[in-house]
C-alpha cells in the first residue's frame, strides 16, 4: 500500500498534480484527520503561496472549507472563494488567489479519514459530474493510502 512507502509525501503530491491535470484546477490539498484530535493535518499539497501555509497546516473540524466537509461528511463548493460571504472560508483562505473551489471526503470504508481539495483561480462552479469524480477519486485514496 502506498502508505508503507517511503515516499508517501513525493506519492501524495504526484496524485495532486494528476487531479489537478484532470479538473483545470491550479491549487489541491490533501489534509488526513487526526484520531480523536478533531483536526485537519496537511498531508500534501500543490499550488498553495507559502503564507498560505501556516493556515492549512492544521484545521479544526468545523472550521474553514475542508473542516466543514468532515463536520457535514459531504462535499463543500464555491464558485468564488474570493467573494463569498457564506461565512464557510477561513479569514486568510483568500490569500490563495483560489476563485472555484471543491473540497470532498477521503473515506476509508464508512470511516472519514481526510479531505482533498482544489482550487482553481478562475471563478468556476464545479458540476455534480465533476463532484462525483473528485469523491471517486478520494474513495480510492482514502482506501488504499489510508491516511
Amino acid at each position: 500500500m502506498l502508505r508503507d512507502g517511503p515516499n508517501r509525501d513525493t506519492v501524495l503530491e504526484l496524485v495532486l498534480r494528476v487531479v489537478l491535470a484532470k479538473f483545470h484546477s491550479e491549487t489541491g490539498t490533501i489534509h488526513r484527520l487526526g484520531g480523536e484530535s478533531q483536526l485537519l493535518y496537511l498531508a500534501a499539497q500543490v499550488g498553495l503561496p507559502p503564507q498560505m501555509l501556516d493556515v492549512v497546516k492544521t484545521i479544526p473540524v468545523g472550521k474553514g472549507i475542508a473542516g466543514q466537509v468532515i463536520a457535514q461528511g459531504k462535499p463543500v463548493t464555491m464558485c468564488n472563494l474570493q467573494t463569498d460571504t457564506s461565512g464557510v472560508a477561513r479569514p486568510g483562505a483568500r490569500q490563495s488567489g483560489v476563485g472555484g473551489a471543491l473540497c470532498v471526503p477521503l473515506r476509508d470504508g464508512d470511516k472519514l479519514a481526510g479531505t482533498l481539495g482544489i482550487g482553481t483561480v478562475r471563478q468556476h462552479e464545479y458540476t455534480a459530474e465533476e463532484t462525483h469524480e473528485l469523491e471517486g477519486v478520494a474513495r480510492l485514496i482514502g482506501r488504499f493510502l489510508r491516511l
